[in-house]
């Protein structure tokens, strides 16, 4: 490519070829940016992928291990206008394949929740429902297969009922009851959807019980068990978290075969790194997720969605406020994600340009990690993020 020269008017015409290789309309609008010295080019792109509705923050359970527990936040449910307000913005996301009815908040308390599944199933996107399974009655199931929602992953954090009514305050057993009855209804009217997925929250008191939960998911037809470490909130459950900075041994793996219809594949534990690295990877920003919580404020991601308290790998006591990007019932999802600070957070991001609080000689002493920034001014920082070191996880 040659280089870019500007013409008397300053302007600089990008080259046909680079165009067409980046598949960037020539009408496409840019933000400029600098890092470092180097000018940046951000196209505005409406390129959202995965969307995830905070239908709700309320919750039927109050689970040792929910950082509900470290916030002031009301417990309250999306109203319609709110919805409608989404769904009259998917038009303007072309690329948008998969919304997520998921959050601290346990969906299907939500009395409208199956009639926002349908609302999105009518726009012939894919749906995940994230629950911890004890309103899957038979009404719910048979709608929501109904609808076509095609993944839902369901909270177990213990194989056996003891250690599972200890971190949830429930019986495992009325869980186990409404998947057996799901797996039925499915096998009644001959469909292989929604699919199975466990999501399982390792701690101290549970990591022995996790080969439990391998063979309770081959038990099940589970086709994912994704395990994620607990984000401490307290210092009695940062007594309970598992990782650390060293190198520490890793869960055992394994997989157990899935019947689907006529064919049969292998069901995948997904598993969290055990220590902190140098590699840091934001899994909401790399495939572009957005956020919209309970009130249409927009968040890029589960960890600055609330404003909570949690301690950071090395034990620092973090003040996580909440940023909002807009708000979706005053400005549509696309104006929002394209936006300037929107569009230039998500870049830093990717390439992560923050510090590595946590590796710093000076993190014992240093008074704005306790508010979540950082010393380079870029707020929030994502610096001691446990999602972008693949140690927390979401579905």
């Amino acid at each position: 490519m040659k280089p870019l020269k500007p013409d008397s008017q300053n302007k600089i015409i990008l080259p046909a070829e680079f165009l067409q290789r980046r598949h960037l309309d020539p009408q496409t609008d840019f933000w400029l940016n600098e890092r470092e010295g180097d000018l940046i080019l951000h196209p505005r792109l409406p390129d959202v992928h995965k969307l995830y509705i905070e239908a709700t923050t309320s919750c039927n359970l109050s689970c040792q291990t929910c950082i509900r527990h470290s916030w002031t936040d009301p417990n309250a449910h999306m109203d319609n206008k709110t919805f409608q307000s989404i769904l009259n913005s998917l038009d303007d996301l072309p690329l948008l394949d998969r919304v997520v009815f998921t959050s601290f908040g346990e969906p299907l308390v939500h009395a409208g929740l199956l009639d926002m599944i349908a609302g999105i199933r009518a726009r012939g996107l894919g749906v995940t429902l994230g629950s911890n399974g004890l309103l899957l009655n038979e009404k719910n199931i048979r709608e929501l297969v109904r609808l076509g929602v095609d993944n839902i992953i369901v909270s177990i954090d213990g194989g056996k009922p003891e250690t599972y009514e200890g971190v949830r305050g429930t019986q495992l057993s009325r869980v186990l009851e409404n998947i057996r009855l799901m797996n039925r209804i499915k096998q009644e009217l001959g469909v292989v959807y929604p699919v199975l997925g466990i999501e399982f929250v390792a701690m101290r008191s549970n990591q022995d019980e996790l080969q439990d939960l391998i063979q309770l998911a081959s038990q099940l037809n589970a086709a994912r068990l994704v395990v994620s470490h607990v984000l401490p909130y307290s210092r009695e459950m940062e007594e309970e978290k598992l990782y650390g900075y060293g190198l520490r041994e890793g869960f055992k793996t394994g997989s157990w075969p899935v019947h689907s219809d006529a064919w049969m594949r292998w069901g995948v534990i997904e598993l969290p790194r055990m220590h902190w690295g140098a590699e840091r990877r934001c899994r909401f920003v790399q495939d572009r997720s957005i956020v919209v919580g309970w009130d249409g404020g927009i968040s890029p991601c589960y960890a600055l969605s609330h404003s909570y308290q949690y301690f950071a790998i090395d034990g620092i006591a973090k003040q996580v406020e909440r940023y909002v990007l807009g708000n979706v019932r005053e400005t549509p999802l696309a104006e929002i994600w394209m936006s300037e600070e929107y569009t230039r957070f998500r870049s830093d991001v990717r390439v992560f340009h923050f510090p590595s609080c946590p590796d710093c000689d000076l993190r014992e002493t240093c008074d704005l990690r306790a508010s979540n920034q950082g010393c380079w001014g870029l707020n929030p920082s994502c610096a001691d993020c446990l999602w972008a070191q693949d140690i927390v996880r979401c579905p």
